[in-house]
């Protein structure tokens, strides 16, 4: 049976980690959303040599697993570059999530801006705008909304993403949840926590993406 007593008094202490894991989270969405940005833009005007390292950057960090990378920045490259010697786990953590999501979201992006009606691209060359003027002021504003659901999605896996910091000795929920089992032997009782926890926090964001949907909705009907 399950002890509902030590899981009810186990969830403040969970509670308490929320915040370093929405920090990393947080910090990662907004590192990946400019690094994505420019990658899409890269892939969109197909800039010589540049566009074929994006292509590589992306086949790299969308082929091999999350849990691979955050190894690779934490325990591999200290090895080639000793200023990383000193690196924690929050900013490997970070830096993984970076990295990996935004070559997820740079397809995204890059999806969404060829979406644009080639008629817009067309009447703002006829009126003399620079590509860079194009992008910034009609292209990607149009795009981002466009964007915006799938994004929501990427970050949303990117707060799971975030368990697995625990790996790099975070003690972020997973981490803690991990902690106090391995003191009290109850893990079912600990992972059902945290799953929980997990849950509410993605069930909370679901409803946010749906009234950004329904607004985003509303703005393109106008």
């Amino acid at each position: 049976m399950l002890d509902i007593a030590y899981m009810w008094d186990l969830v403040p202490v969970i509670v308490g980690y929320i915040p370093l894991t929405l920090f990393m989270a947080l910090v990662s969405m907004g590192f990946a959303l400019g690094l994505s940005a420019l990658l899409a833009i890269v892939r969109v005007l197909k800039l010589p040599v540049i566009d074929r390292l994006v292509a590589i950057f992306i086949s790299f960090f969308r082929g091999t697993p999350l849990l691979v990378q955050l190894f690779l920045f934490y325990y591999g490259l200290p090895q080639l570059f000793s200023f990383m010697t000193n690196i924690n786990g929050v900013t490997a953590a970070i830096i993984g999530l970076t990295l990996h999501f935004s070559a997820y979201m740079a397809e995204s992006i890059r999806g969404a801006i060829q979406g644009v009606d080639r008629s817009q691209w067309e009447a703002a060359a006829s009126v003399g705008m620079t590509q860079g003027q194009l992008l910034r002021r009609i292209i990607l504003p149009q795009a981002a909304r466009t964007a915006a659901p799938t994004l929501m999605n990427y970050f949303i896996d990117m707060i799971k993403g975030t368990s697995l910091a625990f790996t790099l000795g975070v003690t972020e929920m997973m981490g803690a949840a991990q902690k106090e089992a391995a003191g009290s032997f109850l893990y079912l009782e600990a992972f059902l926590v945290v799953a929980l926890l997990y849950w509410a926090i993605v069930e909370l964001l679901t409803v946010g993406q749906r009234r950004m949907e329904q607004y985003l909705g509303k703005a393109v009907a106008r």
